[in-house]
């Protein structure tokens, strides 16, 4: 009888919530085997006993087995009743596992409460790794949606979501051979926890960016409040549908472009930017995003190297930065206007929208594999000529969701974004991660208004702050002390974050800051710290997918220069000395792989620290040295102050150290004083100190390094 009924409900469950199992069951001969799954609702159990095959035993919380309507349910399943708050718990699942049937245990030992992976309990681990189990993660996708879930308000709900099983394949803990018990204990959770937050990522299935902007609208409901810009007015997802497909469409009509043509974006951040953005992305355009910052012969070289011969930008943006000389210096360009495209809207485009486009957004999108150039952006030229990085959509849908398996945020959280969008960090983190996953997201135009933007925090309740350590440094700095006390991510990244900035912010504001690294070719996050794997003076643990490689520098005892491969790695490289030629990375780990130039240390726990760049040492006396080092001992002579040091040619000690700093009374004699007192080198003392007003900047706030060489070397025009 308990079989029929068993068969019944599961075809019932198959029905209502539409199941989809993907994967394959592996049940490994005469070898323990754990089953591990994230936990989202109280559908959870339900949905594994119901199609997890081989009769596997449960482990259950006592407290569920004493509920009357749990305890019915269990009836179903063979179950192990333990207390995790006893030490000799443990022990009976390690003994459950050696008899040879198969476990099935959730490692967060509650429903997530965040929207994300809750802590991992350290005993399953251990109990995987002491019976030398093979664990068999399985991903709940859906469940969450359910009115079983504990995430009311936070995720939309239906009565039956569309829920997705998917079985990974095999993996194994080894028992750690370092430490006390208690260490072991944990390295074997993190293992655990490195697994599942792999599991969550690779489950996630995107292919463009179009079409996953249709699902988040689907997911959300048209009417849900998705961008606020300066203007103050709150657009929904339905609002920056009509604007993207209009967009799109009067581009489209006013330029005869080919397919996959690329179209230059020189606008800041506001709604009608990302609408544009996307509505190119739907009709099989690419967007390239133009650093307006960048100057006549910046913007020159970009366009060559894409080969853009359509720019749309807008008069009043023009006006207000005082770009029209610049733009008069880009030849053979037709530039668009968003005030006369506004103005060319016919009553046959409102027709189109109104009775075809917005009731069937994806038959709008062309067929564009996920694979294909999806966005344009340009290097910042810190340290050379600017270069077109070419991120095809699952590049960018993958870092998205390598983001999102590592920290929460759900449609409660109000991201704001000042980084201009033509950065990747502001586009794919601040920009498209919050539109994709149903936060809301304040756009401001410039990061450098530093009075405002606390305040801007403040009044809309934002909870995710993104910048670079100049930036929050500054924010820190004007800020009144409760201005961000919503605050719960303040994300850094693009620069080293300052020590003193990150105590600022905690002793001020009480927020601790969150390092992360990454570059622009990987779309851009590799590294981010979080709640859950902290560790201050570092940049975090790598994202899940990410695989890398060290490669040892002559003369540096520590670390190497990373090289990465993953899913989020960009197509390639445009360059104006090749217009339109795709240019693989390369790497001497091999093809698919990406030298990133940085040196990197990494230690036993997966913590990374950044040592510097290859292109930020110089060689003095046969001595490597770090000019990031130099200028952290310059800080610590003159903390007030702004610093940076370049290396020009010398021909005695082959090169020489020349620091800028806009501290008008810093001395050799004070650097010398700061490195005695830290036991340095005197190699490490600049021969020549340039005492400038202020530091010249790149519009991502990065130091530009080529400018403060031109004025070292005289060849400043």
């Amino acid at each position: 009888m308990l079989t029929i009924l068993r068969f019944l409900l599961s075809r019932l469950v198959r029905v209502l919530f539409r199941l989809r199992i993907q994967g394959e069951y592996s049940n490994p001969a005469q070898r323990p085997l754990l089953i591990i799954a994230n936990h989202e609702s109280f559908l959870d159990g339900l949905i594994l006993g119901l199609f997890l095959p081989g009769n596997p035993v449960f482990v259950v919380h006592t407290w569920v087995a004493e509920n009357f309507w749990f305890r019915q349910i269990l009836k179903a399943v063979d179950y192990l009743e333990i207390d995790p708050t006893r030490p000799l718990a443990i022990k009976r699942v390690i003994k459950m596992l050696e008899s040879g049937r198969p476990v099935v245990i959730f490692p967060e030992g509650r429903i997530t409460v965040s929207g994300g992976l809750m802590k991992i309990y350290d005993g399953p681990a251990f109990a995987a790794a002491k019976s030398d189990a093979f664990i068999l993660p399985v991903c709940l996708q859906g469940t969450r949606h359910s009115y079983l879930s504990r995430l009311h308000g936070k995720v939309p709900r239906r009565l039956l979501p569309r829920i997705t099983m998917t079985l990974h394949p095999l993996r194994r803990i080894s028992m750690p051979s370092f430490g006390s018990a208690k260490q072991r204990r944990r390295a074997a959770s993190e293992a655990m926890r490195h697994i599942m937050q792999e599991m969550l990522f690779t489950s996630q299935a995107r292919s463009t960016l179009f079409s996953a902007f249709c699902d988040a609208m689907e997911l959300h409901g048209r009417y849900h409040t998705v961008v606020e810009d300066i203007r103050r007015k709150p657009y929904n997802y339905q609002d920056l549908l009509k604007t993207s497909l209009m967009l799109s469409r009067l581009v489209l009509k006013k330029t005869q472009m080919p397919s996959r043509a690329k179209v230059g974006i020189l606008l800041p951040n506001l709604m009608p930017s990302v609408a544009l953005f996307l509505g190119l992305s739907a009709q099989g355009k690419i967007p390239a995003m133009l650093n307006y910052t960048a100057g006549a012969h910046g913007l020159r070289s970009a366009c060559i190297a894409a080969e853009i011969d359509v720019i749309v930008s807008s008069r009043t943006f023009v006006e207000q930065a005082r770009l029209t000389q610049v733009l008069a210096q880009l030849y053979g360009i037709k530039l668009l206007y968003l005030e006369d495209l506004r103005a060319a809207i016919s009553l046959q485009d409102k027709l189109w929208l109104l009775f075809w486009a917005l009731w069937r957004p994806r038959a709008m999108e062309q067929a564009v594999a996920s694979d294909e150039a999806a966005a344009i952006l340009f290097t910042s030229g810190s340290e050379g000529a600017p270069k077109g990085v070419v991120l095809s959509h699952r590049a960018l849908l993958a870092n998205i969701d390598q983001v999102l398996a590592v920290i929460d945020c759900t449609s409660q959280d109000r991201f704001l974004n000042a980084l201009p969008i033509f950065h990747s960090f502001g586009l794919t983190a601040g920009t498209l991660l919050p539109i994709l996953h149903g936060c809301s997201l304040f756009l401001y135009p410039t990061p450098l208004h530093y009075r405002v933007v606390p305040e801007i925090a403040y009044d809309r309740n934002c909870t995710i702050l993104l910048g670079t350590s100049t930036f929050l440094g500054n924010y820190a700095k004007m800020a009144h002390p409760y201005d961000f006390f919503r605050i719960r991510y303040a994300v850094v990244g693009a620069e080293k974050l300052s020590p003193e900035v990150q105590q600022l912010c905690f002793e001020k504001l009480g927020i601790r800051v969150f390092e992360g690294y990454g570059v622009t070719e990987t779309a851009p996050v590799l590294s981010l710290n979080t709640p859950m794997a902290y560790r201050s003076g570092t940049v975090g643990q790598l994202l899940p997918g990410i695989e890398y490689h060290l490669e040892p520098v002559d003369g540096l005892a520590e670390g190497g220069v990373l090289h990465v491969r993953g899913p989020n790695l960009m197509n390639g490289y445009l360059r104006a000395t090749a217009p339109g030629q795709l240019e693989a990375p390369q790497s001497v780990a091999g093809p698919g792989w990406y030298d990133t130039g940085d040196i990197v240390s990494i230690d036993a726990n997966g913590f990374m620290r950044i040592i510097g760049r290859v292109k930020r040492f110089a060689k003095i006396a046969g001595e490597m040295i770090s000019l990031e080092s130099v200028e952290a001992l310059a800080r610590t002579a003159s903390p007030e102050a702004k610093h940076a040091v370049i290396a020009v040619t010398d021909r005695q000690r082959g090169e020489t150290l020349v620091l800028f700093t806009t501290d008008t009374q810093l001395e050799r004699s004070a650097l010398l004083a700061a490195a005695r007192q830290q036991g340095l080198a005197e190699l490490l003392i600049p021969k020549r100190l340039e005492r400038v007003e202020q530091l010249p900047l790149l519009g991502t706030g990065k130091t530009d390094y080529v400018r403060l060489t031109e004025i070292a070397t005289g060849t400043a025009e």
